[in-house]
C-alpha cells in the first residue's frame, strides 16, 4: 500500500527530527543550567553594579536577571535554528545523492528526478512544513510574542496539511513534490533476467 510506506517512511525520518530534537533539547539544558550555577563572570559584574548603582539595588539585580535570562533565550534560539539547519541538510544531502532518505530507504521509495536543485527546493519545503514554522512559533513564545506565536502555530498546522493530505490523493503527490517538481515511487525488486538458451551443432 503506497500510502502506508509513505506514513511509514514519514514516521522513521520525523523519529531522527525528535532524536536530534531531544539531544539539543539536552544540550541547552546543561548550557542554560552551568550559566546559572557557573556564574563567576556575572556575579563580578553584578557585583560591581551594585556598588555603583547608588543604592538602587533593585535595577542592579534587574539587570543581572536580565542578563541571565537574555543569555537563556539566546541558547534556545540556537538550538532551534540548529535544529532547521540540520533538518534542511538531512533532507537535501539524502536526496540529493540517494534519491531518499533513510526513511524512504526503509520504505522502499525513491524520489524522482533526485537533481541537488529540486532536492533543495523539496528539502526546504519539507523543513519548513515538519519543522521550521514550529520552531519560528516556538521561538516567539519564548520571546514574548504569545498571540503572534499563535497565528505562527496555527500557520504550521496549515502548511503541514497541506503538504501531507495531497499524499491522500490519487496522484499522491505532496506540497513539497509540486513545488519541486518531483515524485515518489517504490523501488522495485531487481529481477534476473534469464538468458535463452543458445542450441549449438
Amino acid at each position: 500500500m503506497p500510502k502506508l510506506r509513505r506514513a511509514v517512511a514519514w514516521s522513521v525520518d520525523f523519529a531522527l527530527v525528535v532524536a536530534l530534537a531531544s539531544a539539543l533539547a539536552v544540550l541547552t539544558f546543561h548550557r542554560i543550567s552551568a550559566l546559572v550555577t557557573d556564574v563567576p563572570e556575572l556575579a563580578t559584574r553584578g557585583g560591581l553594579d551594585l556598588l555603583t548603582s547608588r543604592g538602587d539595588v533593585l535595577d542592579a539585580s534587574e539587570d543581572l536577571g536580565l542578563s541571565l535570562w537574555n543569555k537563556s533565550v539566546l541558547y534556545v534560539e540556537q538550538a532551534f535554528g540548529l535544529l532547521v539547519l540540520a533538518v534542511f541538510l538531512y533532507q537535501w544531502v539524502c536526496l540529493a545523492l540517494a534519491g531518499r532518505t533513510v526513511g524512504k530507504a526503509l520504505a522502499g521509495l525513491k524520489v524522482t528526478p533526485s537533481l541537488p536543485r529540486r532536492a533543495a527546493r523539496r528539502a526546504a519545503v519539507t523543513t519548513a512544513a515538519d519543522v521550521a514554522v514550529y520552531a519560528v512559533a516556538c521561538v516567539l513564545l519564548v520571546e514574548g510574542q504569545v498571540v503572534l506565536s499563535v497565528l505562527v502555530w496555527a500557520v504550521a498546522v496549515v502548511l503541514f496539511l497541506l503538504n501531507a493530505l495531497p499524499v491522500l490523493s490519487p496522484g499522491r503527490r505532496s506540497l513539497a513534490d509540486r513545488v519541486a517538481g518531483t515524485a515518489v515511487s517504490g523501488v522495485g525488486l531487481s529481477r534476473p533476467v534469464a538468458t535463452p538458451l543458445v542450441r549449438t551443432s
